[in-house]
C-alpha cells in the first residue's frame, strides 16, 4: 500500500489532542477526487476542519491528511471526532439520470461513467460504484490502522442507521450515525470488504 502525505498545513485542519481512538468511520467523497482534495485544503483559506484521516481513491491511491492520532472535526461532535479516525472513499453518492444527455450525473453535475448500481434507498436510486481495488486498499489500511491504534478489526457490517452507534468500537459508517447521510452507499459491498480484511488478517 502506497500512503501519499497531504501537502497542506497539518496544523490549520486537525487538533494534536491524544483522546483513546476506538472507531473507524468509513464515509465517501460525493465527487471526484481531485476537486475534494482541493475543496478540503483551500476552503476558508486552508483553515477547514471538517477534514477525514484518509482519503482513497477509486484507483486505490490513499492520501494521509493527518496523523492517526489527532482528528479533526469531521463529524461535527467532538466525542466522536476524539475517537474515531475517518476514512473516505473517492465516490460519487447517489447520482441521478440526464434523460436529455442519456448520462448519469451527481448533485453537482459531474458526469459518471461507471458501473451504476441501481437501488431505492434514502430518497434515492441510482449510486455509483466503489471498484475492487479500492476496497482492497481499504482492507489493507483498516487493518494497518486498526492493529497501531488497538482498534478491534471488526465490522457493524451494514449502511443502516443505528441508535448507540457512537458507542461500537470497530469500523462503522457514516450512515450509520444519521438517516440523513448517504455514505457508504448501497452499492457498498461489505462481504467483499470482510473477505479482503479476512485475506490480510491470514484466515
Amino acid at each position: 500500500m502506497e500512503i501519499v502525505a497531504s501537502n497542506h498545513n497539518k496544523e490549520m485542519c486537525s487538533y494534536k489532542e491524544t483522546h483513546p481512538k476506538t472507531q473507524i468511520i468509513l464515509c465517501h467523497t460525493s465527487r471526484p477526487i481531485l476537486s475534494y482534495l482541493n475543496s478540503l485544503y483551500y476552503r476558508l483559506d486552508g483553515h477547514f476542519r471538517k477534514i477525514p484521516t484518509y482519503v482513497i481513491s477509486t484507483d486505490g491511491m490513499t492520501f494521509k491528511n493527518f496523523d492517526i492520532e489527532d482528528h479533526s472535526d469531521f463529524m461535527g461532535d467532538p466525542q466522536v471526532d476524539q475517537q474515531a479516525v475517518v476514512i473516505c472513499l473517492e465516490n460519487l453518492g447517489w447520482l441521478k439520470y440526464d434523460h436529455l444527455n442519456n448520462m448519469y450525473i451527481n448533485w453537482i453535475g459531474d458526469i459518471y461513467k461507471g458501473e451504476v448500481y441501481q437501488k431505492r434507498w434514502r430518497d434515492h436510486t441510482y449510486w455509483a460504484h466503489y471498484p475492487s481495488v479500492q476496497l482492497r486498499e481499504c482492507a489493507i489500511l483498516l487493518k494497518e490502522v486498526c492493529d497501531n491504534l488497538g482498534i478491534p478489526l471488526k465490522l457493524l457490517g451494514h449502511n443502516v442507521k443505528v441508535e448507540g452507534t457512537e458507542t461500537f468500537t470497530g469500523i462503522v459508517s457514516r450512515s450509520n450515525y444519521n438517516e440523513l447521510w448517504t455514505d457508504v452507499s448501497p452499492s457498498f459491498d461489505f462481504n467483499k470488504l470482510k473477505k479482503y480484511i479476512d485475506e490480510e488478517k491470514g484466515i
